[in-house]
């Protein structure tokens, strides 16, 4: 009987580090939820005489900011040229677009991808937190 040999991923990234990255994401994703479902939160309302029924703080309320994506932006940015190439290849894995077999492939091509807007890329996949769940238990992380 032969024995299977689990292939070993040294990870430059610390899967803390992704379990970390997880969790805002999918606050930031449960945040947007929210508010889509919610649908009127934003919207202006009129009453029969045509004033305006929305009832604000002012330049408070436009100020308010998402800390939890400033955050996350923050951080992916101070990732190193091999987290960041391994932060896009789990998601790429969780997503389905590689095996785990696959992994050196999917962090070579995250590579080429360069540091350039890797926050706004990652932060645009609509489901990354589980999607990086899922690449870390691809790869047994």
């Amino acid at each position: 009987m032969q024995k299977t040999i689990e292939p070993s991923w040294d990870l430059t990234i610390d899967p803390d580090t992704v379990r970390l990255f997880i969790l805002k994401a999918k606050a930031i994703s449960a945040a947007l939820s929210d508010d889509y479902n919610d649908g009127a939160e934003h919207e202006v309302e009129f009453d029969g005489n045509l004033r305006d029924g929305h009832h604000h703080d002012g330049l408070a309320e436009e100020e308010s900011e998402n800390l939890t994506e400033k955050e996350l932006r923050a951080l992916i940015g101070d990732l190193n040229v091999d987290e960041t190439a391994e932060l896009i290849a789990l998601a790429w894995l969780g997503r389905g677009d590689y095996e785990a077999s696959e992994w050196d492939a999917a962090v070579a091509e995250a590579r080429q991808r360069g540091r350039r807007r890797i926050a706004r890329y990652l932060l645009g996949m609509p489901m990354l937190g589980d999607w990086l769940e899922e690449g870390l238990e691809a790869i047994g992380a």
